[in-house]
């Protein structure tokens, strides 16, 4: 693979900011992030270099090529009843373990298992001046300063080209069990909220149309036990619900409205904000459908106001950023970052924020 790695170095060195690259793994999330104009006219495409590096299945450590195809590095996780914990969606079969890490995306496990970030050791990357670099490792360690290997997490190919990533796995659930519960919006946010503070299996949460859904996880005994107390009709096919919300091929992601994606304090009551919505993560995580009646200052005004952040997930034109934009202070950081990394700006310039 050294040959990939020298075509990548020699395509970068080459690369001046007029015509800038773009990074692109799986192809699967190239509606995600800010729109760049003529971006098919100048491709890096991280593909080839793919295959798992190492993995100590008795370690909880796999180490993979950015190419590599989600689904192939979970079938291997699977085959010794491991997990990539965070739950990444796969929009398509293509997806990718760098386009993962890159985009920072987490599925329903998220809220009970922790976020991409949780779960990175250490990363391989190339740099905008074509440089091969490595930072971390392969255990958890304490550190002073940046830890540059999870900086990468959502930088959206704008500091480097990822290369290689070392996660953390854990071992799959022994039992699983899905049920469903009738109920309001506003009882929902509140028994979500009520039950994150009990000893519970809850590893995911889903509430759309006054239904809540709830996904156990765990040891048998513990997972029937949370059954009786909880209450609710079992659903058998439970798996492919949880697939179907992580990878949005529910009915509710099906629409052709702009799409937005709220995070937001869990115990914020009901958004009045028009559209559908759909909840997850025991109520952290808002998914709104709408339309252009409403504008974009509405609803990141409802999602600073209920203490976080609002990201136009699908749907972003010319006129609107795709992410919340950044105070000053936090701006700054991340425009000395993105000179260090990227001084010429070839690497996605605008694609995370129209300054970097």
């Amino acid at each position: 693979m050294q040959d990939v790695i020298d075509q990548f170095a020699s395509t970068i060195r080459a690369t001046r900011p007029e015509s800038p690259l773009w990074i692109r793994g799986g192809d699967s999330k190239d509606f995600y992030g800010n729109g760049i104009p003529a971006r098919d006219n100048n491709l890096l495409d991280a593909r080839p270099y793919h295959g798992i590096v190492s993995y100590e299945p008795t370690e909880l450590v796999v180490t993979a090529r950015a190419g590599t195809r989600l689904i192939d590095l979970e079938s291997e996780l699977l085959a010794h009843r491991q997990i990539l914990a965070f739950d990444p969606p796969h929009f398509t079969e293509s997806s990718t373990i760098g386009g993962c890490v890159a985009a920072g995306l987490s599925g329903p496990r998220r809220a009970s298992a922790g976020s991409v970030r949780d779960f990175v050791l250490g990363v391989r990357m190339m740099d905008g001046r074509g440089d091969d670099l490595h930072f971390g490792g392969q255990v958890m360690k304490n550190v002073a300063g940046y830890d540059v290997s999870r900086l990468m997490v959502g930088s959206m190919g704008t500091l480097g080209l990822l290369l290689e990533i070392s996660l953390k796995v854990l071992p799959r659930p022994p039992v699983e069990m899905t049920v469903t519960l009738q109920m309001n919006e506003s009882d929902a946010i509140e028994r979500m909220s009520h039950w994150a503070g009990k000893p519970l299996p809850i590893s995911a949460t889903c509430f759309h149309n006054n239904l809540l859904t709830l996904r156990l996880s765990g040891a048998e005994p513990a997972v029937r036990a949370a059954h009786l107390k909880l209450g609710g009709d079992r659903l058998e096919e439970g798996d492919a619900f949880w697939r179907s919300v992580r990878d949005q091929t529910h009915p509710f992601f099906q629409s052709e409205r702009t799409l937005w994606r709220l995070s937001i304090k869990p115990t914020t009551p009901p958004l009045s904000l028009p559209g559908p919505q759909l909840t997850e993560w025991g109520g952290a995580l808002r998914w709104l459908n709408t339309g252009p009646e409403l504008a974009h200052e509405e609803v990141r005004k409802a999602a600073k106001a209920a203490g976080g952040h609002a990201t136009l997930f699908r749907g972003c034109t010319p006129t609107t950023e795709a992410f919340h934009p950044l105070s000053p202070e936090m701006m700054l950081i991340h425009r000395r970052l993105k000179e260090k990394f990227d001084p010429l700006r070839i690497l996605n310039p605008g694609r995370l924020f129209p300054e970097l």
